[in-house]
């Protein structure tokens, strides 16, 4: 069954940007044969990750993810079914976010830079696909 999976984690001090390169290497060389897709947001200090595949495939991704110690408090905010593939053509993506000082450079209203502002500092994620293929797509 075709499903999505999405978490959030604190990045450690310790994971460079060497590392983050390692991370979407790796993904871009092991998720094409298991016909995983995604896209990987990241912080100084945070990462959102979205997983589309599988459900079996995802779940056991996931449980590989939790065991790297690039980053800690990894929580699941939700895995669902899905129809179709929000970014069928990614191995995986990747964004960069300064949330110091950023500009959307595509059109989000007050409520979506709001929304997505509360997702980076994890305090609301219930949107967070909507507002993640917005910035993306």
């Amino acid at each position: 069954m075709l499903s999505q999976l999405i978490y959030v984690s604190v990045r450690t001090a310790t994971c460079t940007e060497h590392e983050i390169e390692k991370i979407l290497d790796s993904s871009n060389r092991n998720n094409g044969t298991k016909d995983i897709t995604g896209v990987l947001l990241y912080s100084k200090n945070k990462f959102l990750q979205v997983l589309e595949g599988d459900h079996d495939l995802i779940l056991s991704l996931y449980d590989h993810i939790k065991m790297d110690k690039r980053h800690t408090n990894v929580v699941m905010i939700s895995i669902k079914p899905i129809e179709s593939r929000y970014f069928p053509s990614w191995q995986m993506g990747s964004k960069k976010i300064n949330t110091d000082s950023f500009d959307f450079l595509t059109h989000m209203d007050a409520d979506s830079k709001k929304d997505f502002l509360d997702l980076l500092a994890g305090k609301d994620t219930n949107n967070a696909i909507r507002i993640i293929h917005k910035l993306f797509v």
